[in-house]
């Protein structure tokens, strides 16, 4: 047996075997389940009232004081973007947002998370904007307003205490968890409740600038403490993938720990700095499982993870996102979009960045490691079951060649609609072995 067959091989009949070559998680898929039909993770579509659903979630126009105080918005201005920040509560309504920044109102690591754990106490800043904020009558209506919605959730309190609503404002104006939210929740014009506004619905140019406002959350949230060793980006999509809204938005999530797959990644790079190359682009190449590409970014359907997936790498050498040009990081969006668009409003997914956190940098041999900066999407087409906790082998309905079989015309179709980037798509893409940055 190869190298490679380790990691993805056929058997005689038709079972198809994988192995992720940093984590050895296994994986089977067993022959003819490819065919059914995908699950749609979307109720019946309902008419939607005239004028469409403005307000229909916490995350939608018209709800903005429901959310905590923002981090920043990006408006439109001039054909380009603008990015506010600093705004009071009565400035909310002067500007329409079209991607905003938002602390999550039950965040994952709070403050007492970092001042009781790692003595990390708020920022200058971060005191002077939270007391600034409370000393505005409507800024402290809105702390109050959003701190009532969260408590009622917990104990049915609706008045908090004064320490309270500054401990509460010290935390979301200090925040490690944020969310990036998309202004739609429909389409535009749609008429029906399934006609979501979702990755692969964002214009070009819109999912760009919602790749790049969570790149500067990522940065952001690194530059708060040196208590945090990773920032996680994720995105939920409809409810099989953990996501509570069908409100479009993505995750950055700062933690005190790097993580398994970092962990994996940088131990494998470690032994072999040409690793993603040899047991991964290699193995995708050899077996024609390359999906789309640009100058910048390649697409593969990948092998070894519990969920069919897809994975898009930057082909640059800078490692950190918020590092790159302005057209590498464009163009890894763009790849993604494609992505996302191929696959359809209606399949549920999870969206996973990786890079190599800059702490790596300062562990022995760390300096330089190649891991490349990668975002992974998860179709969440199936349920674990006691088969995979019984013997971690887990059971996927498509195999790496039904995911290309499925993407690689709906590639074309938009390619041809004008509805995604004009990439390379299949056999076009040039890319070959070894193209990831050492």
């Amino acid at each position: 047996m190869s190298a490679h067959d380790e990691l993805l091989r056929r058997l005689p009949d038709g079972t198809v075997k994988q192995r992720n070559p940093f984590t050895g998680t296994q994986v089977w898929t067993m022959p003819g389940r490819g065919r059914r039909p995908l699950p749609a993770a979307l109720d019946d579509p309902a008419p939607l009232p005239p004028g469409g659903v403005a307000g229909q979630c916490a995350f939608c126009e018209g709800h903005h004081l429901d959310n905590p105080p923002e981090r920043a918005r990006m408006v439109r201005e001039g054909g380009g973007w603008r990015t506010l920040t600093g705004l009071s509560a009565g400035q909310l309504g002067d500007s329409r947002a079209e991607l905003r920044r938002v602390p999550n109102l039950f965040e994952i690591c709070s403050l007492d998370y970092w001042r009781l754990n790692h003595g990390v106490e708020p920022s200058a800043e971060t005191v002077a904007r939270a007391d600034a904020y409370l000393a505005d009558p409507e800024g402290r209506e809105h702390l109050r307003r959003v701190w009532a919605l969260r408590q009622r959730m917990v104990d049915g309190r609706n008045d908090p205490t004064a320490d309270e609503l500054r401990q509460a404002a010290l935390g979301w104006f200090g925040t490690t968890h944020e969310l990036v939210i998309p202004r739609r929740h429909h389409v535009d014009g749609a008429t029906r409740t399934d006609e979501l506004a979702s990755s692969g619905t964002l214009t070009l140019d819109e999912h760009r600038a919602y790749v790049g406002m969570s790149v500067q959350a990522m940065a952001d949230l690194y530059a708060t403490s040196d208590a945090v060793r990773y920032v996680s980006v994720f995105q939920n999509w409809l409810k099989p993938a953990g996501a509570s809204f069908e409100h479009l938005h993505r995750q950055v999530v700062a933690v005190d720990e790097v993580g398994v797959h970092v962990d994996a990644a940088a131990d494998a790079v470690a032994r072999d700095p040409q690793v993603f190359n040899t047991r991964l682009l290699d193995v995708a190449v050899d077996n024609g499982l390359l999906l789309a590409a640009n100058d910048h970014a390649v697409a593969l359907a990948g092998f070894g993870h519990r969920y069919p997936a897809i994975e898009i790498y930057s082909l640059s050498p800078r490692r950190a996102p918020w590092l790159m040009q302005r057209e590498e990081l464009d163009a890894m969006a763009d790849v993604l979009h494609a992505v996302h668009a191929a696959g359809g409003v209606r399949l549920s997914c999870n969206e996973e960045w990786h890079h190599r956190p800059p702490g790596l940098d300062d562990a022995p041999g760390g300096v330089d490691l190649p891991v490349p900066f990668r975002i992974v999407v998860k179709w969440r087409i199936s349920t674990l079951a006691g088969f995979e906790g019984a013997t971690k082998i887990y059971l996927n309905t498509l195999s790496p060649w039904d995911v290309r079989d499925r993407m690689l015309p709906e590639l074309v179709r938009l390619r041809a609609e004008g509805r995604i980037a004009p990439l390379q798509i299949g056999d076009e893409v040039s890319i070959g072995k070894g193209a990831l940055p050492g």
